[in-house]
């Protein structure tokens, strides 16, 4: 018998995955000074958000809503900080999208890659959908205006970035 392995009870327990502590902290401070600083070289780069495909990356990966909720509240308000924006705009809206999609991991293979392409696709939109909503109903900009297809066009753009990055960042899992 124990040469058929470790016996799971759920699905989250069979596909939970930990990072080394260097990795969970490095990547997350990487990608929020790379989205801060490189649109100021290149101001094209602007559509990218890598610290939403990270934060979706370490919520799919460790399949926890409530690690998922604080890796979004901490990346999105250092993301705040550094893009001077309201602070806790942006860590409540990666907040969201963490506990989101940790909880959809539990529930649906999160490594296929098509899995990957449409979670990476609509949680792009979900965070457009969830800053117009934050500013002009709680902040009351009127001025705020969203181009739906830029943001569709922002969406895929983050996706074809996401893909790879997800593979690469793979390797870095550990089994739980």
């Amino acid at each position: 018998m124990a040469a058929l392995g470790r016996m799971y009870s759920s699905r989250r327990e069979m596909d939970e995955h930990v990072f080394h502590p260097a990795v969970s902290l490095l990547v997350p401070l990487v990608a929020v000074f790379a989205g801060a600083y490189l649109p100021k070289l290149a101001p094209w780069l602007m559509i990218l958000d890598l610290p939403l495909v990270v934060v979706i990356f370490f919520a799919v990966a460790r399949r926890s809503p409530i690690s998922g909720v604080m890796t979004g509240a901490l990346v999105g308000v250092l993301q705040d900080l550094l893009l001077n924006q309201p602070i806790g705009i942006n860590g409540m809206v990666k907040a969201v999208v963490g506990y989101v999609a940790a909880s959809i991991s539990l529930r649906v293979d999160v490594d296929a890659l098509a899995t990957r392409v449409v979670m990476n696709f609509s949680f792009c939109l979900l965070q457009s959908l969830m800053l117009l909503g934050i500013y002009q109903w709680l902040l009351q900009d009127a001025n705020v205006q969203t181009r739906w297809l830029h943001e569709l066009l922002r969406a895929g753009v983050n996706t074809v970035v996401a893909i790879p990055l997800f593979f690469l960042l793979d390797y870095a899992k550990q089994r739980a």
